[in-house]
């Protein structure tokens, strides 16, 4: 029996390691949707405001059935950290990060993109989210693991080397191939500046994240009003921008496939994931798992679109992978020393209640108080 639970463990602290590496290749997908939408000449900015239209229109129905019963009472502040979820995590970062790619490049701005676990941990420290004690060994592990995770991400968007061959499919789904564009110098300091922007945004929504998910702990329902609030933004913004309303048009295309995807998937099913695993691993473990979108769109792109991967690829992916063992280890050491406020029952199986049996002689007759506690809550249900 003593086995069969450590097992058990074992495989229920993998989850959210799993969970984060579904969302990383959801992501990365979106990437080759967002490629293959604009290069049929779709406006990006409709994109997304689809994007988070077709996620609210997947995730309100299901929260509201799911956790009708379970939801707390909606509070102003939780509606002021939803419109800031939906602005930072959502409307804002993905307006910044396309633009960036319009000024600069997809390849420049994917690198400092990469920056996000960096900023994450240095917000999470000023936050007292995160400890930066280098005197533990988890605490070097995660500092070190966050420092080798961004320079390979680095070394893997720019360094080149020798190239490998790679089998391809050649599904030829560009229907014009894309040239190189020469940007001026102006342009590059305002996209990276963007880029750089975008990352304190994206970091940023993972503290407040954190924040909502402890006030209120229904990762659909908060899911659902941070989809919301982006629809919202970013309708808005793509209608000031973009007057044509031809545009705005869907036909049974990849654009049609584009959305669905990006927002059933991607923000509906993904962004609950990553509420999940923000709640019981905080900040900076989901944030170290960016640089691995970065090693999956690159293989996605040498099988499906015929990019060329160089030897530099590969080491900054191995790299990649050591700085996220890194985090990952000391933060499972961590989290040892801590009481681990378990996720809903949505997500993990629902456990026994504990019950624990106290008397006092002020109690009538001696008297037995019995007092249940549910570990998956931590809701204490006290019976006389």
């Amino acid at each position: 029996m003593l086995n069969c639970g450590k097992l058990w463990h074992f495989i229920n602290g993998l989850k959210p390691v799993l969970l984060m590496v579904i969302v990383q290749i959801s992501f990365a997908l979106v990437n080759l949707l967002y490629k293959v939408a604009a290069n049929d000449g779709m406006n990006l900015r409709i994109l997304i405001a689809y994007r988070f239209i077709f996620a609210s229109a997947f995730i309100v129905p299901l929260a509201f059935f799911v956790e009708r019963k379970s939801r707390p009472r909606l509070t102003w502040t939780v509606l002021g950290q939803a419109f800031l979820c939906g602005l930072l995590g959502g409307s804002l970062v993905q307006n910044l990060y396309l633009e960036s790619i319009v000024l600069t490049s997809a390849t420049f701005a994917s690198a400092l993109a990469n920056l996000v676990p960096g900023v994450t941990f240095i917000l999470g420290v000023l936050f007292r989210m995160e400890k930066t004690s280098l005197k533990t060994l988890p605490g070097k592990a995660k500092t070190f693991g966050t420092i080798l995770g961004i320079a390979g991400a680095m070394v893997l968007t720019f360094v080149k080397g020798i190239e490998i061959k790679m089998w391809s499919v050649h599904t030829h789904i560009l229907k014009n191939p894309t040239h190189q564009i020469t940007h001026s110098t102006r342009e590059n300091l305002i996209g990276a500046s963007l880029a750089i922007v975008g990352c304190f945004s994206y970091a940023s929504w993972l503290i407040v994240q954190t924040k909502m998910s402890a006030r209120y702990p229904c990762y659909y329902s908060s899911t659902a009003l941070m989809c919301l609030m982006g629809a919202i933004q970013s309708f808005v913004f793509a209608v000031i921008l973009e007057r044509d309303w031809n545009q705005w048009k869907l036909g049974w295309n990849v654009r049609l496939v584009a959305v669905t995807f990006t927002g059933i998937v991607a923000s509906g099913m993904m962004l609950t994931l990553i509420a999940w695993c923000v709640r019981l691993r905080g900040p900076l473990f989901v944030s170290v798992f960016n640089p691995l979108m970065v090693i999956i769109v690159a293989l996605i792109g040498s099988i499906f679109l015929d990019e060329k991967l160089y030897i530099g690829s590969v080491i900054g992916g191995l790299l990649i992978m050591l700085g996220l063992y890194g985090v990952v280890w000391g933060k499972g050491k961590e989290m040892k020393k801590m009481i681990v406020l378990a996720p809903g029952p949505e997500l993990i199986p629902r456990m026994d209640t504990v019950e624990i049996v106290t008397s006092s002689v002020s109690d009538e007759g001696g008297a037995q108080n019995k007092s249940k506690v549910r570990p998956e809550t931590g809701e204490e249900v006290i019976e006389k």
